[in-house]
């Protein structure tokens, strides 16, 4: 597990053409490097007048009607989003696309294996509702029959290929990991994420929206940036969740911030492993090397076959700690205490050490 090859944003983009032909990889390779949607810019919507006329030769057509606080400008053919946002001196920014965490991860597990069962989660009823934001929940034995239970099925098969697809199972994976931890949670499940592992800015605002009232958040995808700062919708909406937001820290072996983990307010969680991101925005660290949970696969005339599987990344990591965090609420312990005990220093030695050690700065 200490060597990996992390999968590139350009070969990742090519296998994605077909499904996503809008996948544009700005600075491919160089420190600037992201994921956008081609001929997209986000904008809040007091800004959008200013915004369209300052741009006027860029833009095509403006489409307020998708988010109720930022409207997505559509650029004319040749216009490049990242580009055009910083030359801009405005508060613009593209489309940010976003990847679920285990695709990025190379030699170490990127795909889930099968796997025995593990113990499964005691039932409790806990007052703490906690909103996993993912690719869907299905009604895996583990959860079927709990009163909070809302099926939000998993597409297994998007993209027409043979067999599942990549991130297919990766919201009841989650899920499994988070309720072995904390079984008496309440999960109020939403999909925001593909079973090709992709989302983006929009898709995830409108997740974290949804999620207002509950105790725990958890996001297990994020995104770079040209500049290496937060993309305004997501830190719009992050800052009226009202709940603590958890989020996976990612599997590039970078310190390059990702968002929204890296945000001061949410607690960034990476794994015990050499793929892990890292760095001092990186709060606190979980298994993440070989987790098992819960699982639903593609079977035979494209039914449905749940048992469990064995997975990497900082996904798995993340729901520990959110499930730590459920835990501390359940117990009492009020939450900007619970957020402080789970933002533990890295073990000496460990490649994220510093992480949580020292105050963040605010980006």
């Amino acid at each position: 597990m200490d060597s990996f090859d992390v999968i590139s944003l350009a070969e990742l983009a090519e296998s994605w053409r077909a499904e996503q032909p809008d996948l544009v990889v700005h600075d491919p390779g160089g420190p600037q490097e992201c994921l956008v949607r081609s001929g997209e810019l986000l904008v809040r919507s007091d800004g959008v007048r200013a915004a369209a006329d300052h741009l006027r030769r860029w833009v095509d057509r403006v489409d307020e009607t998708a988010e109720p606080n930022f409207a997505r400008i559509r650029l004319r053919p040749g216009g490049e989003p990242v580009r055009i946002a910083a030359d801009s001196g405005l508060d613009v920014a593209p489309n940010h696309v976003h990847l679920g965490s285990p695709i990025m991860i190379g030699t170490a597990r990127p795909l889930p294996e099968p796997a025995d069962a593990p113990p499964p989660p005691g039932e409790e009823t806990w007052d703490v509702t906690v909103a996993v934001l993912d690719t869907g929940l299905d009604p895996h034995p583990w959860f079927a029959g709990r009163t909070w239970f809302t099926a939000v099925p998993e597409v297994l098969d998007a993209d027409g290929r043979p067999g599942q697809d990549r991130q297919a199972g990766h919201g009841t994976f989650v899920t499994g990991v988070l309720v072995r931890h904390a079984p008496g949670v309440r999960v109020r499940p939403r999909r925001v994420l593909s079973s090709l592992g992709l989302t983006d800015d929009v898709t995830v605002a409108s997740g974290l929206r949804a999620a207002r009232g509950a105790d725990v958040v958890l996001l297990t995808a994020g995104c770079h940036t040209s500049d290496d700062r937060c993309p305004p919708v997501l830190r719009h909406e992050v800052g009226r969740v009202g709940g603590v937001v958890v989020a996976a820290a990612g599997n590039g072996g970078t310190s390059r911030p990702v968002w929204p983990a890296a945000l001061p307010e949410v607690v960034a969680v990476g794994a015990d492993a050499s793929f892990s991101n890292h760095g001092t925005w990186v709060d606190a660290i979980a298994p993440g090397v070989d987790v098992t949970s819960s699982f639903v696969r593609l079977a035979g005339g494209g039914g449905r076959a749940y048992g469990y599987a064995r997975w990497s990344g900082t996904s798995f990591a993340a729901p520990r700690v959110a499930a730590d965090l459920a835990r501390l609420l359940h117990e009492g312990v009020a939450p900007d205490e619970a957020v402080r005990r789970v933002r533990t220093p890295a073990p000496a030695g460990n490649r994220l050490c510093g992480a949580g050690a020292t105050p963040r700065p605010r980006r």
